[in-house]
């Protein structure tokens, strides 16, 4: 293999005498459900916390720009702070009732551990 090759493949060592090959790779598009599909649930957490309680909101499926997305909209709404990644939304604080009652009125499906 030449030096051009490898850049094109990167660090994929690839041989095939067909000359219409093309590797798989296992970049799939993520989609976002709608709200309608989505079914969230909502707890409280103080575990690796230091004793402090946070909400968490897990269960998300889609897009983390989707996911920062609501997360900024709940932080926004309950006027604290949090982070959004791996799926899951991290509110500081006791808001698990008045996250619930905002992810019904945007048509979420919730429940409540």
């Amino acid at each position: 293999m030449t030096d051009d090759w490898k850049k094109k493949l990167g660090n994929i060592g690839v041989y095939s005498t067909n000359p219409d090959y093309k590797f798989d790779t296992d970049d799939e598009e993520e989609t976002t459900l709608s709200n309608q599909e989505q079914t969230l649930i909502v707890s409280l957490d103080k575990k690796h916390r230091k004793g402090k309680v946070v909400t968490l909101v897990e269960g998300f499926v889609g897009k983390e720009d989707d996911l920062k997305q609501l997360a900024k909209m709940l932080k926004t709404k309950c006027g604290v702070g949090g982070s959004a990644k791996d799926n899951v939304i991290v509110i500081q604080g006791d808001f698990k009732q008045k996250i619930k009652d905002l992810l019904t009125s945007d048509n979420f499906k919730v429940k409540l551990k």
